[in-house]
C-alpha cells in the first residue's frame, strides 16, 4: 500500500473516530506531499515521500526545542503528539548501537582515520540510514568515532 493510500485510509478512520489531532497531522502531511509533487513536477517516489516525512518530523522537533525553551507546556504536549503520529509513517528507527555498527563499517571500508575524513564518511553513511535516524545523531557519532 502506498503512503498516500495509507494516509487516506487513516484520514477516513480519524474522521470516523473524531480524532482531531491525528486528522490535522494527516492533512498537513498530505499537503506537504502534494506541494512537493508540484514543486518537482512529477509523481513522488518512495524516497521523495520519505524525505518529506523526515522534513516534517524535523520541523516539529525543532519547534519542540523552542517551545521547551520558552516554557510553553501547552504547545510542547501538542507537538509531541504530532511527532508521535508522524513517526507511525516513518520506517522503524535505528538504535544507536545499530547506527554505530553501520558507521564503523563505513569507516573501515573507506579507511577513514581522522576528522578530515568526516565529509567522506557522512556522505557514505547518510544514504544508508536516510529516514531511519536523525542526521544530527549521525554527525555526533561520526565525530566521536573519528576522534
Amino acid at each position: 500500500m502506498s503512503l498516500l493510500d495509507r494516509l487516506n485510509d487513516d484520514m477516513k478512520q480519524a474522521m470516523k473516530n473524531k480524532e482531531k489531532e491525528k486528522l490535522s497531522v494527516i492533512r498537513m502531511v498530505k499537503a506537504a506531499l502534494q506541494n512537493e509533487a508540484i514543486k518537482l513536477q512529477r509523481p513522488l517516489t518512495d524516497e521523495d515521500e520519505l524525505t518529506v516525512l523526515t522534513r516534517e518530523g524535523k520541523q516539529r522537533k525543532d519547534s519542540l526545542l523552542e517551545f521547551e525553551k520558552a516554557g510553553r507546556e501547552d504547545l510542547v504536549d501538542k507537538i509531541k503528539g504530532e511527532i508521535a503520529i508522524l513517526e507511525t509513517y516513518l520506517p522503524e528507527q535505528l538504535t544507536e548501537e545499530e547506527l554505530t555498527a553501520i558507521i564503523r563499517g563505513v569507516i573501515e571500508q573507506l579507511g577513514a582515520s581522522s576528522k578530515a575524513d568526516m565529509g567522506k564518511v557522512m556522505g557514505a553513511v547518510i544514504p544508508k540510514v536516510k529516514g531511519k535516524t536523525d542526521g544530527s545523531l549521525v554527525n555526533k557519532l561520526v565525530s566521536q568515532l573519528l576522534a
